[in-house]
């Protein structure tokens, strides 16, 4: 019963709010409750740019411009949305009567739910191994992985789900590794992640609830269980350091359990899910656009910025939202204190004040990078400059080893709307190219 209860107040109330929305044409609600949005975002997106900068709408409002969403990022005026805190009275004690233990993503700790001082200690803590420089020294890592899998992809005749044995594997390898992940739990990782990737949604079926919060409490499990195993034996590893930081004196650095948990929780999750969406992606868009492929097989120079325009093109995180702390101007209206603002990240890339030709793929677009696919201000990616790695170094790996690769079906995909990517992608690998050539 309690289960059923949080469910009722966290996702039920909104659920049924946003499919009446929906049918009215509440730009929110469709974003939560419309299945043709989910199928497709991109009419709708611009079906909003044409109502103007920032849209109106019951339970919000709603931005697909650059400029607007760049400001409400970087703005001190405006704050992440932790969960539950925008609901009615009533269902806000509800939902904190019936929350149990349970760490989620969207709730503090969790650096998605929190903002200064607490925010610049925790990010402190991890921030080290996602400098440029380190992710650098990783490259030679995510070579030699991707390698090992692409041998193993090699040896594969027929259809091949390149989600499964491939976007999903190098991401979730390389973040083990920096987390010193044993490799028998990785495919228990992989199995909470999918679990508990539309834990990031809202007005989730209470059968979407449920398998949510059997991922995350697995997960959860696990998580504590690998901690006290690291604090036994520690190694080089950033888990291991967290560890050694949280029983610190020095009151910068100290984290209590809970914190220790959703911190290094987040770090591995975050550190392989939008990745294997923008590996997912790549290969998708690049299978439907063979003259660009034929552009980097000229030119793979260009690999970097190909990944950029990948994620311009279709953002693995499609959108976010702030809470306005004081009452503020944002695009000429007034955000009263306690209003909310949902940021499209995705339509903010598409943006055509900022891009040329938004919706054509090129991998050659010379100011790509300006997307928001990473977000902006202090809650920026933290692991944008390993996620970019890994894509260029997966995504060029990939098509020099299969060149005449092309798909094999249609593929499926994923159930989320906060994330976007594929849950299957077959394609046909075709001969190999020979390392030994």
């Amino acid at each position: 019963m309690r289960e059923r209860l949080h469910w009722l107040a966290m996702h039920g109330f909104i659920r049924g709010v946003a499919a009446v929305g929906a049918r009215r044409g509440d730009p929110q609600a469709r974003l939560v409750a419309d299945p043709a949005v989910k199928a497709d975002p991109i009419p709708f997106y611009e079906e909003l740019r044409s109502r103007g900068p920032l849209v109106r709408g019951r339970l919000s409002y709603v931005t697909v411009d650059h400029a607007v969403a760049s400001e409400v990022l970087r703005s001190d005026d405006f704050r992440v949305l932790m969960l539950g805190a925008n609901l009615p009275a009533p269902l806000r004690w509800l939902e904190r009567r019936t929350r149990g233990n349970l760490l989620h993503p969207l709730r503090p700790p969790s650096l998605l739910a929190v903002e200064p001082p607490d925010h610049t200690r925790y990010r402190k803590t991890v921030s080290a191994v996602f400098t440029p420089r380190a992710v650098a020294a990783l490259r030679e890592r995510v070579e030699h992985t991707a390698t090992g899998l692409l041998d193993q992809l090699a040896g594969q005749s027929g259809v091949v789900d390149v989600v499964d044995h491939y976007c999903s594997q190098l991401p979730v390898a390389i973040i083990s590794d920096i987390l010193g992940v044993p490799d028998h739990d990785r495919g228990e990782i992989l199995q909470f992640g999918e679990l508990a990737a539309p834990a990031l949604d809202v007005g989730l079926s209470w059968r979407q609830f449920r398998r949510v919060q059997r991922g995350l409490a697995g997960f959860n499990l696990w998580l504590a269980g690998h901690l006290r195993q690291l604090r036994r034996t520690p190694g080089e590893d950033l888990m291991s350091q967290l560890i050694v930081a949280s029983e610190t004196d020095s009151a910068e650095r100290h984290l209590d359990e809970t914190e220790l948990q959703a911190i290094a929780g987040l770090v591995l999750a975050a550190g392989f899910e939008t990745t294997v969406n923008l590996l997912g992606n790549g290969i998708r868009i690049l299978l439907d656009a063979p003259e660009q492929l034929q552009v980097l097989q000229r030119r793979p120079q260009s690999w970097a910025g190909a990944v950029e325009e990948i994620l311009r093109l279709e953002s693995p995180v499609q959108l976010t939202a702030r809470v306005a702390l004081n009452d503020v101007e944002l695009a000429g209206r007034l955000i009263r204190r306690g209003e909310l603002v949902v940021v499209c990240l995705a339509a903010a890339n598409r943006d055509p004040a900022v891009f040329d030709d938004p919706h054509r793929f090129d991998v050659e677009r010379v100011n790509a990078n300006r997307h928001l696919a990473f977000s902006a201000g202090r809650h920026f990616c933290l692991g944008a400059a390993l996620a970019r790695v890994e894509g260029e170094v997966g995504l060029r790996a990939f098509f020099e080893r299969f060149p005449d690769v092309r798909p094999a079906g249609a593929g499926s995909r994923r159930e989320t709307r906060v994330l976007r990517g594929w849950s299957t992608l077959p394609v046909l690998l075709g001969p190999a190219w020979s390392m030994a050539t």
